[in-house]
């Protein structure tokens, strides 16, 4: 898909500018057709893919929703998708209810037009509306979509309720501290040298911070741009640099056993669904391996996948991998004998979602006393620092 900027006429004769995405500039004009449009002239933009907008995954569970809730009507897609774009008032949803809807007037069928938008539907969105379509149950895998979306959202607002708090106590601390070197210390250290007595180690690494940050901050600066873009480019074009750093975030103390469980938590979700859905085992560990989120997890997928692919049974293939738990392979175990492995895949789901949600309350809650702790601790070498001199000469002034 290519963003175009184009100038179309309405029907009352006014002239309109806006953005829409398409194949070429004959798709374009076929979906301003669609929309009542009189197509004048375009162009594509160039602009790169992180700078265009986003959709917000709010809208797209809204979509999934209103359009589950028409299907079950009895509504057929083509109209079902035509209502929800004249309701929808967020550009870039219409703009890709527009495209499904030119698609689907050519003759596709809803999966194949939601897979020409793989910024928009996933390819676990794709085989879940494939998966219906062929059994007949649109509407319920519409509703699986929905849910798996809002199952999503609530695990990025786990991860992301943990990270607020310590990013604002961080930002907060370094800005004292800077300001401190800048401004205190500077004045502090004309104090000191007047007094000519020797300054304690702490002091003396005070000022030497302070001087560095005063005199050097150019040098500090140009160092981490330097260190941060080497990275970035090291991590977007080394897939082996990314892997080995998703697995040292697997090993953190803390905050590596929640991404586990946050992995996990995502990707039983979405192949216990895959697999409710008819879409054979193989195939659905095949488009779940990036649910997971973490590459790390997403390499130990694969392996299991291959050793499936082999003839070994599924828990057995998870347990080899060694990243994943004793309780997944137990659970696929019991699901594979008794024939119900969706159950013990979604069992599996619900039990990581609670536990996501008990260890982001448990780290939030350590997390507090120990911000605190370490900002107390700041507060007090920096104080010894500046006041064990500032005693020193008080002591040896004449009564």
């Amino acid at each position: 898909m290519t963003t175009f900027r184009y100038r179309a006429m309405t029907s009352d004769g006014r002239h309109i500018r806006a953005e829409m995405d398409a194949t070429d500039l004959s798709e374009l004009e076929a979906r301003l057709h669609n929309q009542g449009l009189v197509f004048i002239n375009g162009e594509a933009l160039r602009t790169a893919s992180w700078l265009r907008p986003r959709l917000p995954r709010s809208e797209l569970i809204h979509f999934c929703f209103h359009l589950e809730q028409l299907l079950e009507a009895g509504v057929p897609p083509f109209d079902s998708l035509s209502a929800l774009r004249d309701a929808t008032s967020h550009p870039r949803m219409r703009a890709v209810v527009s495209a499904l809807l030119a698609d689907i007037e050519r003759g596709q069928p809803l999966s194949e037009a939601a897979a020409r938008q793989p910024a928009v539907f996933t390819p676990v969105i794709t085989a879940l509306l494939r998966a219906g379509e062929e059994a007949g149950r649109l509407p319920e895998a519409v509703r699986d979509i929905g849910k798996a979306l809002e199952h999503e959202d609530e695990l990025i607002a786990y991860a992301r309720r943990i990270a607020i708090y310590p990013a604002i106590v961080a930002s907060l601390m370094l800005l004292a501290l800077v300001v401190a070197l800048v401004h205190v210390v500077p004045e502090l250290e004309k104090l000191f040298r007047s007094s000519g007595q020797a300054l304690p180690l702490a002091t003396r690494v005070l000022i030497g911070l302070s001087h560095a940050v005063t005199q050097g901050w150019w040098a500090m600066l140009g160092t981490a741009m330097l260190a941060i873009g080497a990275a970035q480019w090291t991590l977007a074009h080394s897939e082996a640099a990314r892997v080995r750093l998703h697995h040292l975030l697997l090993r953190l103390p803390v905050v590596g056993e929640l991404q586990i469980k946050l992995a996990l938590a995502r990707f039983a979700a979405v192949l216990a669904r895959l697999y409710a859905s008819g879409i054979t085992v193989i195939d659905a560990l095949h488009i779940t391996q990036d649910a997971a989120g973490n590459l790390a997890v997403r390499e130990a997928l694969r392996r299991a996948t291959r050793q499936i692919e082999q003839g070994h049974s599924l828990a057995a293939a998870f347990e080899a991998t060694g990243l994943f738990p004793p309780l997944v392979s137990r659970m696929l175990r019991v699901g594979e004998h008794t024939g119900g492995l969706d159950r013990a895949l979604g069992n599996v789901a619900l039990i990581y979602q609670r536990e996501v949600a008990n260890s982001v309350g448990r780290l939030q809650a350590a997390i507090e006393p120990a911000l605190t702790l370490l900002m107390g601790g700041l507060l007090l070498w920096i104080a010894s620092a500046v006041l064990g001199p500032i005693y020193d000469i008080i002591t040896r002034l004449p009564i």
